[in-house]
């Protein structure tokens, strides 16, 4: 089993569950966080942000806003899930986010108590 965690801009998330519901992988779970990578986060770009405010935030490090998937699949799918999630999300610019994978020792369905692959599905 794998656990993957990724982090992707908040304007994907939609693309991305429908991609994932669509490869057969509908069940994970998502969360807001914030992070930067070695960008520097440059506001003055984006659309969306008062330019008067800007002088407001301090100039370095600035965090942005994402979401951050968590998905526990079987071995057989880890290479899937991570394919689908980047066909998702490359646009090619920073910031196109991060996907991580971590080896997973069991999970256990609480309802039933049933451990093992089983449970993924």
């Amino acid at each position: 089993m794998k656990l993957i965690l990724a982090i992707i801009r908040i304007a994907k998330m939609s693309e991305t569950k429908q991609a994932l519901s669509e490869i057969g992988l509908p069940s994970f779970t998502v969360m807001p966080v914030l992070g930067r990578g070695k960008g520097h986060g440059d506001l003055e770009k984006a659309p969306f942000v008062d330019q008067a405010l800007l002088e407001l935030i301090p100039e370095m490090p600035r965090l942005k806003s994402k979401r951050m998937i968590t998905l526990v699949v079987s071995d057989d799918n880890k290479q899937l899930a991570v394919d689908t999630i980047i066909k998702a999300n490359q646009t090619g610019q920073s910031g196109d986010g991060k996907i991580i994978v971590l080896e997973t020792v069991d999970s256990v369905r609480v309802r039933t108590g049933e451990s093992g692959d089983i449970t993924l599905d």
